[in-house]
Formats: C-alpha cells, structure tokens, sequence
C-alpha cells in the first residue's frame, strides 16, 4: 500500500480515541506520542486491530507480538506523517511544554522564573541581608552537588531526663537504624540531603512550617520573609522535592 493511503488508515484509526484529537477533531501527534511512551494498553489494543499497522509497528516472538514502540513513536513524529500536524498551530501563541500548549495536555504545570535552580536559602534573619544566589541544574551542577553532599555534623548534645550530656555514640538497633530522636538546627535542605541515606523510605509523615511569603511582619523566629514569589516558590520546591 503507497505511503499516503498507509497514513490515511493510520490517521483514520487513531482518530477512533478521543484522547487524539483536538477541538477542531484533527489528530494530536504529541498526544499519540506521549500514550505510545507509556505503552498505553488502548493504544496498543487499537493497533492491534488492523493487520497491515500491526506488521508495522509490531515484532512477532514466539507467536506473541511485541509493541516496537520506538518505530511507531519515529514514524508519527515524522514530518511526512501528518503535514498539518507542524502548521497547525503556525499562528498560536501561548505558553507550552515540549511544543504542546497547555490547553492539549491535560495537565497543570507551574512554570515561573528561576523554577531549573536550586536555592540554599539560608534563612538567616532579614536584616543580615543575606544574598541568596541561584545555582542553575546545569549550569551549576558542582557547586549543587557539593551543597547536597552528605555534611559532618556538629556540637551534639543529648537531653535527658537527667540533664544536658556529651554525645560520644548514637544509639542504634541491630538493624543499624537510628533508635534517637533528632534535633537538627540548620539549613533544611542541607540537613534534608545529610540525612536522606540514613532514612529514605522509613519516614511516614514530614510536618513543615514554611515562611508564608508575606511580606509582613517579620514572625517570632524572625526568618527572612522578604522573598518574591518567584523565589519563594523555587526555595519550596527544592525542599518538598527532596523531603518527598
């Protein structure tokens, strides 16, 4: 069968799911693209049905067949598939991931500046004024890397019923499990990274008392509240990510 009539019966059929298609009813390839990555089972089930796209897009092994979603994935994206699919949206303007708008993806993405940065945020008190600096994800992966290496810490005290006492050990179980209940004072994010070996997968619950960003009174810790929102977002995010 001549490529054009292929892709006319390819067109033809994914046009049967709704999830495809856009408001005009035209085929969406992003959106065809994005369930063939995920291997979604209607989209494989769909295939299926016609016997000349399953010889494509399909290897037989021991009388199974086996989805090649690379080549189905390389074959939509091609820009002979769908002509209109790249001149569609020519005069469309408006916020977009990975060259699909928002509107097509079904989903909420917060997209504000600063948001591929990770910031220390020191919280020292407002009027130190300290410089908060930003460290790109790329651009500046040594500088995160060293600021998210595991840090000695320092000036134990242990706290009993009996007093204040020197820390010589920590007490632990046979399974080598911290068996004490820690205060740590310090940077969040750093203490958060120095500890996430020690308890990745033991933690049910994590309450947290965030700065609010008001940009009022200053509260009775006195932590620095002077953060734009676009700061703030970015120093909430590195900590909900690494707490998660």
């Amino acid at each position: 069968m001549p490529r054009e009539n292929f892709n006319e019966k390819l067109t033809a059929l994914l046009k049967e799911k709704s999830d495809f298609l856009d408001d005009a009813g035209e085929l969406i390839p992003a959106a065809v693209r994005d369930h063939a990555w995920r291997l979604d089972h209607d989209l494989i089930k769909l295939l299926l049905t016609d016997n000349e796209i399953k010889a494509t897009f399909f290897d037989e092994i021991d009388g199974h067949w086996i989805f090649n979603h690379n080549t189905f994935i390389n074959y939509i994206t091609d820009k002979n598939f769908l002509a209109n699919a790249y001149t569609r949206f020519r005069n469309k303007i408006g916020l977009n991931i990975e060259g699909k708008f928002l509107r097509e993806r079904g989903e909420v993405s917060l997209v504000w500046p600063y948001k591929d940065c990770v910031l220390e945020g020191g919280q020292t008190k407002e009027e130190e004024k300290r410089k908060e600096i930003f460290f790109n994800e790329i651009l500046a992966q040594d500088e995160i890397n060293r600021m998210f290496d595991p840090k000695v810490l320092t000036h134990w005290k242990r706290h009993t019923g009996d007093g204040e006492q020197d820390v010589t050990d920590i007490q632990r179980d046979e399974n080598g499990r911290i068996r004490e209940n820690l205060i740590i004072k310090g940077n969040n994010l750093i203490a958060l990274h120095t500890l996430k070996q020690q308890f990745r997968g033991q933690v049910k619950l994590i309450y947290i008392d965030p700065p609010y960003n008001t940009k009022g009174e200053s509260s009775t810790f006195g932590y620095n509240n002077s953060f734009n929102h676009s700061s703030w977002l970015t120093f909430i995010r590195n900590r909900l990510e690494i707490a998660r």
